[in-house]
C-alpha cells in the first residue's frame, strides 16, 4: 500500500469496517454528500448510500443521542463531531446516557458506538476549534478514550474501537491529519485499546505523551541524543484504559519522568499519571515529575500567540535538562 496520511487511514478504517459489518453506520454534520469538514468520510456516501452514511442537523446532542439509540438497536454507529470543542453540546448524551448504559442495565445492554472528534490546536482555529477535551471524558467511568499519533495507529485503533462493545471517544489531532504519513499493511489489523507503545527505548528519562505531542517529543529526542542522553518515549495511544504496566516498567528503569500533553496543565491527563506514580512508585523516583503542557488560558486566535501558547520541542528539551541536572 502506498504511503497514506492519518486522515486517509481513518477513512480507510471506516470503509473497511463498513464492508466487513453491515451494522456499522456513520452519522454527523456534512459526513454524507460533502464528505466531512476534513474529508474524513469522502466517498463513503457514494459507496454505502444515505441509509448508512447519514447527514444530520447541527445538533451534537441529537447526533450522539441518535447514535446511542442505534447502538441499543444492534448497530455499531460512528458519530462524527465536526470539532471536538462542540462535543460539549452532546455532553449529557455521552456522560449521563451513553457511559452509564451498561451499568444501569446490570450489564445487559452494551453501547457499541464511537464518537470521532477532530481535536487539539496547531491549525490556527482559535478557542472554538482548538481544544483538547480528553481529560473530561477520561474522568467518566464507562467511556474509553483514544488519541492516535500515527496513520498506522489511527487505522488500527479506530477498527478496534468500532468492534468494541463499549463506547469509545476517538480524538483525532488535526495537526497530524496530513503530517503523519506512512505505509500501511495490506492485511487487516487492529491496535488493541488500552495498550501503550514504546516508540523509543532509553535509560535516562521516560517521556510519556500522546497525540500531537508525540511529533514534538520525537524532534526533541533527536537533539537530546546528540548530548548522549538516552530517552525512553511512550505513546499512550489509549488515555482510558491507561496502560499502567508499560508506564511503571519504564519508570522503574529510568527513575525520571516527563509528562507531555497539549491540554491545559492543571488537572490534565499528566496530572493523573503523576499522582499514580507518586502513589505507586514514589521510591523509584529520583527527581520531581515534570509536566510539559499548555497554560491555563483559552487558546489564542493569533498564529504567533498560538505558537507561543502551545508546548513544543524546546519545552521538552528544557524539561529533560531539568530532571537530568536535578
Amino acid at each position: 500500500m502506498p504511503e497514506i496520511t492519518m486522515l486517509e487511514a481513518i477513512r480507510l478504517a471506516m470503509k473497511e469496517e463498513m464492508e466487513r459489518d453491515e451494522s456499522v453506520l456513520v452519522l454527523g454534520e456534512d459526513v454524507g454528500i460533502y464528505g466531512g469538514a476534513f474529508r474524513a468520510t469522502e466517498g463513503l456516501y457514494d459507496e454505502f448510500g444515505p441509509n448508512r452514511v447519514i447527514d444530520t442537523p447541527i445538533s451534537e446532542s441529537a447526533i450522539v443521542g441518535a447514535a446511542l439509540g442505534m447502538a441499543i438497536m444492534g448497530y455499531r454507529p460512528i458519530a462524527e463531531i465536526q470539532f471536538a470543542d462542540f462535543i460539549t453540546c452532546g455532553f449529557d448524551q455521552i456522560v449521563n446516557q451513553t457511559a452509564t448504559l451498561r451499568y444501569r442495565t446490570g450489564g445487559e445492554m452494551p453501547a457499541p458506538l464511537v464518537v470521532r472528534a477532530p481535536s487539539a490546536a496547531g491549525v490556527h482555529g482559535g478557542l472554538y476549534h482548538s481544544q483538547s477535551p480528553e481529560a473530561w471524558f477520561a474522568h467518566t467511568p464507562g467511556l474509553k478514550v483514544v488519541v492516535p499519533s500515527s496513520a498506522y495507529d489511527a487505522k488500527g485503533l479506530l477498527k478496534a474501537a468500532i468492534r468494541d462493545d463499549d463506547p469509545v471517544i476517538f480524538f483525532e489531532p488535526k495537526f497530524l491529519y496530513r503530517r503523519a504519513k506512512e505505509n500501511l499493511p495490506e492485511e487487516d489489523y487492529i491496535v488493541p485499546l488500552g495498550k501503550a507503545k514504546i516508540l523509543k527505548e532509553g535509560g535516562d528519562v521516560t517521556i510519556i505523551t500522546y497525540g500531537s505531542m508525540v511529533f514534538h517529543c520525537r524532534s526533541a529526542i533527536d537533539k537530546l541524543e546528540a548530548e548522549d542522553l538516552s530517552i525512553e518515549l511512550i505513546d499512550l495511544r489509549s488515555i482510558m484504559p491507561l496502560d499502567k504496566s508499560t508506564i511503571y516498567d519504564s519508570v522503574k528503569k529510568t527513575n525520571r519522568v516527563i509528562l507531555a500533553y497539549e491540554d491545559h496543565k492543571t488537572l490534565g491527563i499528566g496530572a493523573e499519571i503523576a499522582a499514580l506514580l507518586s502513589e505507586e512508585l514514589f521510591e523509584y523516583l529520583d527527581t520531581p515529575i515534570i509536566r510539559v503542557a499548555a497554560p491555563d488560558t483559552p487558546i489564542p486566535y493569533s498564529p504567533p500567540l498560538e505558537e507561543f501558547y502551545l508546548p513544543n520541542e524546546q519545552d521538552v528539551i528544557d524539561a529533560v535538562h531539568r530532571v537530568i541536572e536535578y
